[in-house]
């Protein structure tokens, strides 16, 4: 019998899933494990992948195999939504030269590798020139994807991350945020003062026991160590494949509570990975839906389920066994409100869930105006100064906690900043409908046993794979579109109430 086109598609795509794990665990290796010398042929064998990839999507057979398995009427809902799936993956690819691709590769390479030194030292002018080629090598893909997408610059980035993704909606979820916050805040400020939180506990706390608590808390939260593991780098990540998720967080020694809380977000990031459809393994319909879903899956995790008072009524004896802490400092209501003291900060990975999404809108700004030009790299840091001032009144004395912190626009990843703040959005209206469909939820936190939570997620978000658009996943799991209520709801109980 003649193989289908669509079945032709599916061995395609089946080698370019692999390839793309390839890239994926050198990325890791990249970050974590790398000798210094190993970088200049990194970043060649980073590049060729690419250019493999781009090559298998855009020969001219890959078109025709669309066309024709878009005209058969046999397939089933899976199958067509993988089909949909392949043809928005050769659109991205079509769009773009190989030799832009490659030449993408490797100013993304080499522009992360000084950013490292960069902010070790802070010295931003360091990086500015590898910047200002790599941000050239980003707005011709974006001109060029716009021409073929039909939508902005700035939305063709997007739309990298998350699919469907407009700025006009994103500027309406900001503006909303924004009006809510700067007033919120205050209140919270006010009843801080007016009820004192304990000292927290002081270091020094060994790295190696934070990272063996941090283990302990992820494997009872549900993360399979069999099928991944926990490493050190200067940015905490998740990556790896879905049966190998390798997560990275970074050890203060004077505050174990950043490491753990970094682990602890990269583990949501690393179950809903192992949680994809087994069957689907390699396909676009088996991939994660977006980045504003993965991220409403770290930041369920982090902010919702592990800042929250069951939670720390369990983890407490754990934490206090791995330090040798005793008296009430370590109890956990005193773990609990230190956890979620709402104090304006430089780093947007420490900040605490208030002030978070202001972090993300000064990025989004910035990155709006830089790709426009409007905005020279020269001015950015004093831009970063103003603007964060601006938005929480707190200036950087330096660039390593200002404009230099992140590794997203210095890896290529431009467009990637406002998936967090929908992601903390989606987190709270997913979990707001988790604990309203079992109402024993936060007893079993409390309890140490994640089971019910973690089902209601494998079967609500993340078996599903790319077969519906996050909003109809949104809408599905919760009986609603996206808006702001849930968060705004849940900062008014947790800090208010």
């Amino acid at each position: 019998m003649k193989e289908s086109a669509y079945l032709k598609l599916e061995r395609l795509f089946h080698r370019i899933g692999i390839v793309r794990d390839i890239n994926e665990v050198l990325h890791w290796d990249n970050a974590t494990q790398i000798p210094i010398g190993g970088g200049p042929g990194r970043s060649n064998q980073l590049a060729e992948l690419s250019a493999i990839n781009h090559s298998l999507l855009c020969q001219s057979k890959t078109s025709d195999l669309l066309d024709e398995a878009e005209k058969d009427f046999t397939l089933g809902t899976w199958q067509l939504a993988n089909l949909n799936a392949m043809r928005r993956k050769w659109r991205h690819a079509n769009a773009l030269s190989e030799d832009l691709v490659v030449a993408l590769s490797k100013a993304s390479s080499k522009c992360e590798t000084v950013w490292r030194s960069a902010r070790a030292e802070d010295n931003f002018a360091s990086v500015l020139p590898f910047m200002e080629k790599l941000l050239s090598l980003i707005r011709e893909c974006a001109q060029a994807k716009s021409e073929k997408l039909c939508v902005s610059t700035y939305d063709a980035l997007l739309d990298q991350f998350e699919p469907g993704g407009k700025s006009a909606d994103i500027d309406l979820r900001f503006a909303e945020l924004e009006a809510f916050i700067p007033e919120f805040l205050g209140q919270v400020l006010e009843k801080q003062k007016l009820n004192p939180i304990h000292n927290k506990p002081k270091g020094p706390f060994d790295k190696e026991a934070q990272k063996a608590l941090c283990k302990e808390l992820m494997t009872a939260i549900g993360f399979d160590f069999d099928h991944g593991r926990l490493d050190v780098s200067l940015h905490p990540f998740c990556g790896g494949t879905p049966d190998d998720v390798r997560i990275t967080t970074r050890f203060d020694k004077d505050d174990f509570t950043s490491g753990l809380m970094g682990a602890l977000h990269e583990t949501g990031h690393g179950l809903y990975e192992r949680g994809l459809p087994k069957e689907w393994r390699y396909q676009p319909v088996g991939e994660a839906l977006g980045m504003a879903i993965h991220e409403s899956q770290s930041l369920l995790i982090e902010m919702q389920v592990s800042r929250s008072l069951p939670f720390l009524q369990f983890a407490a004896p754990l934490i206090r066994k791995a330090f040798g802490g005793n008296g009430p400092i370590w109890d956990a209501q005193s773990l609990y409100q230190n956890l979620i003291k709402v104090e304006p900060d430089f780093i947007r990975v420490d900040a605490d869930e208030v002030t978070y999404p202001m972090h993300v809108i000064l990025r989004y700004r910035l990155e709006k105006q830089m790709l426009t030009g409007n905005l020279a790299l020269s001015d950015l840091p004093a831009a970063w100064n103003d603007g964060l001032e601006n938005l929480l009144g707190i200036r950087p004395s330096n660039d390593r906690v200002g404009c230099l912190q992140d590794i997203h626009w210095y890896d290529g990843a431009w467009g990637y900043f406002p998936t967090y703040t929908l992601g903390a959005l989606t987190a709270a209206q997913l979990f707001t409908a988790a604990k309203h469909s079992d109402p024993t939820i936060n007893s079993g936190i409390a309890e140490g046993d994640f089971t019910n939570l973690i089902s209601w997620l494998r079967k609500n978000v993340h078996c599903l794979g790319g077969l519906m658009s996050s909003e109809q996943v949104i809408k599905k799991a919760s009986g609603r579109p996206l808006d702001s209520k849930a968060f705004i709801t849940h900062l008014k109980a947790r800090y208010l109430h």
